[in-house]
């Protein structure tokens, strides 16, 4: 992983934007090489979270929870529902659109990748106490929001 350190220059090691980016490559890192290792995509954890959260959803409504455009939210679809961890069922007011469900199976397989990003969020974060772990996490929120508007 790149760090910011000495050979960095000055201007580069000050720069929050540059910090930003260079924890996030990090971070990247270790959700696609913790969720390969589960058999899984941060895409299956975004849609099995979001149906989870909000139940039975269109696809279209997963894609807005998630922020997955509409073609990827049908690849990782389907690659849940050749695991059995989403059914697709024709919505009865509309029969041209599939409402997804998750089956017992997804709902198992959401915990354990709950457990697979809690570890991240503990190896990420390892550095820091508890303390600056909530105060990052309540300073990134105020950014994400502030920049979603």
């Amino acid at each position: 992983m790149m760090k910011a350190d000495a050979r960095t220059p000055t201007r580069l090691r000050h720069a929050p934007s540059w910090l930003l980016n260079l924890a996030s490559m990090h971070s990247h890192r270790l959700v696609s090489e913790r969720f390969a290792a589960a058999g899984a995509r941060g895409y299956h954890f975004r849609l099995l979270a979001a149906l989870d959260e909000y139940g039975p959803s269109s696809q279209a409504d997963l894609g807005r929870h998630t922020g997955i455009d509409r073609s990827d939210v049908v690849a990782a679809l389907n690659e849940l529902a050749a695991k059995k961890l989403i059914e697709r069922t024709p919505d009865p007011s509309d029969r041209r659109r599939n409402i997804i469900t998750l089956t017992p199976e997804g709902t198992r397989h959401l915990e354990e990748l709950q457990e697979v990003v809690d570890q991240i969020q503990d190896d990420l974060l390892a550095p820091l106490t508890k303390a600056e772990r909530a105060q990052l996490t309540t300073l990134l929120t105020r950014l994400t929001e502030h920049h979603a508007r």
